[in-house]
């Protein structure tokens, strides 16, 4: 045993030349983020970032997300393919951000590991620099952390936050909502970051492995399952000047009722048309394969739906081509309803907010 720090560490188990290289890999992904408003360059102890433009705003108001993948990372773990969980991560934390009606300037990441292997850290961070280019984001720090002991050699986890800004009469929410607004589902890409525990939970229940094909699936099913989460942020940031949206709703954990009465006002309800449209086959064969009912998952995945918009009744269709146009399938699945009636069976506000109320009525399409 040498008195030699560095070997030392190594011999624990943590890595730093492999971090360096890591580093040194990610190095381009993440420049290739950086606009203007990035001072300071790559590799600082702190990321920064230039506001001299929220001089021009009578009253701006920062916006911050933080998220992660949540167990989808086991299946990337699983198939060795990694350089997808990465949109996952800015889809979880920027298209919260834009809920508000926020423009993204910045994000960071943080990957945990019990081993740096640095072509899986390039891979993961690859993936975030694509997708905050992909919504305007600049990718300004992060942090890769080996935990040996803690995690197992191939186990990782990412999260990341990210900081926006808007004015704050432009702020997007719950009290623009009006009676007769119409409420727009935006189609979702598949399972996007949500419920992977219940998929994982299923799978293992009948057997099946990442790397089986499915006929029932159309492939290989951890590739079917590794589909990224769409990015809604740039088509949203093109309509909102439109005029017309008065609130958004980021379809996360919880499902499309308990996040869409997040963002209507209390007393509010709406009756979202399963006929309206029909849950992709991942969500369909899932459920066949838990022996349960679509109707079953409402509460846990987004059964097709990414994001809602909800828009005066003027707007909607001008909301509705645009989006479609700009490669978001867009369609109305209700309306906004403010007379009083009998609403038991609805979700009535979630995560804390005392919102408006929300049920799934009818039967899907076929």
């Amino acid at each position: 045993m040498t008195d030699d720090a560095s070997t030392s560490y190594r011999d624990a188990g943590v890595d730093t030349e492999a971090g360096d290289l890591a580093v040194e890999l990610m190095k381009s992904a993440v420049a290739a983020t950086h606009g203007p408003g990035v001072f300071g360059g790559f590799g600082g102890f702190a990321g920064l970032f230039d506001v001299s433009f929220l001089k021009s705003f009578e009253r701006p108001l920062l916006a911050t997300s933080t998220d992660g993948v949540g167990t989808k990372v086991a299946i990337a773990q699983a198939l060795d393919k990694h350089d997808t969980i990465g949109q996952d991560l800015v889809g979880m934390v920027v298209d919260d951000i834009i809920v508000v009606g926020a423009q993204p300037l910045f994000m960071t990441d943080y990957i945990a590991c019990g081993r740096v292997v640095p072509a899986r850290i390039a891979d993961i961070v690859a993936g975030i620099a694509r997708a905050c280019s992909a919504t305007g984001t600049a990718l300004v720090g992060g942090e890769t952390a080996e935990h040996p002991g803690l995690l197992g050699p191939d186990d990782y986890d990412v999260a990341g936050a990210a900081v926006g800004a808007v004015e704050a009469d432009d702020l997007l929410g719950a009290h623009l909502v009006q009676d007769g607004d119409v409420v727009i589902a935006m189609e979702s890409s598949g399972l996007h970051s949500n419920g992977f525990s219940l998929v994982r939970h299923i799978l293992a229940s009948r057997n099946i492995g990442y790397l089986d094909r499915s006929d029932d699936l159309g492939g290989i099913v951890g590739e079917v399952l590794l589909v990224p989460t769409r990015l809604y942020t740039s088509p949203l940031l093109r309509v909102l000047p439109t005029g017309g949206v008065h609130a958004l709703s980021h379809v996360t954990g919880g499902g499309i009722a308990a996040n869409l009465a997040r963002v209507l006002p209390v007393g509010s309800w709406v009756e979202v048309e399963r006929s309206t449209w029909s849950p992709p086959p991942v969500f369909r064969v899932l459920s066949e394969f838990a022996g349960s009912t679509l109707e079953s998952a409402e509460g846990t995945w987004n059964l097709g739906i990414g994001m809602i918009a909800v828009v005066s009744a003027e707007a909607a269709d001008g909301v509705i081509a645009q989006l479609s146009a700009d490669g978001i399938p867009s369609w109305e699945i209700g309306r906004v309803g403010m007379a009083a009636r009998d609403l038991s069976g609805f979700t009535q506000g979630a995560k804390g907010v005392d919102g408006g109320a929300v049920r799934l009525a009818g039967a899907y399409a076929s």
